[in-house]
């Protein structure tokens, strides 16, 4: 079976479904999962259910494809990274921490990047090394 080749476009879609799953869950602003099932009144009760599932599945995904290809040590060391970034920004006053609503923005997008660098490493690391991750074999 031949393989698509992983290219900068590849990585920066999958990107992009990082950040719509993140910001479709949660976001400072009024449209988000999180803000519509919050009221928990009961309106639209299935349609809610139905869109949760869904948010979860692409989580499952996300999360199993981060956690097998980085593994806990390097969801750490991306999380440091991000962290570090975010301080140094900081440190230099391009961010403003009396703005809460940046912060979490940037958090969010930090979580997005995170799942996105996850979801791709296989593929990265097969580009820098040449080694290939191979999970699971069919016979």
């Amino acid at each position: 079976m031949a393989q698509a080749a992983f290219t900068p476009v590849s990585f920066l879609l999958r990107w992009i479904i990082a950040l719509v799953l993140v910001f479709a869950t949660f976001n400072p602003t009024d449209y988000s999962f999180y803000r519509w099932v919050l009221p928990m009144d009961g309106e639209s009760l299935p349609l809610k259910a139905l869109a949760g599932i869904l948010l979860l599945i692409v989580y499952v995904i996300y999360f199993r494809a981060t956690w097998r290809s980085i593994g806990p040590i390097g969801v750490g060391l991306a999380a440091a990274l991000l962290a570090a970034l975010i301080w140094v920004s900081i440190d230099l006053g391009l961010l403003n921490l009396a703005q809460p609503t940046i912060m979490t923005w940037i958090l969010l997008f930090a979580f997005a990047t995170i799942l996105a660098v996850g979801i791709s490493w296989s593929h990265i690391r097969r580009r820098i090394s040449g080694q290939a991750d191979i999970d699971d074999v069919d016979e």
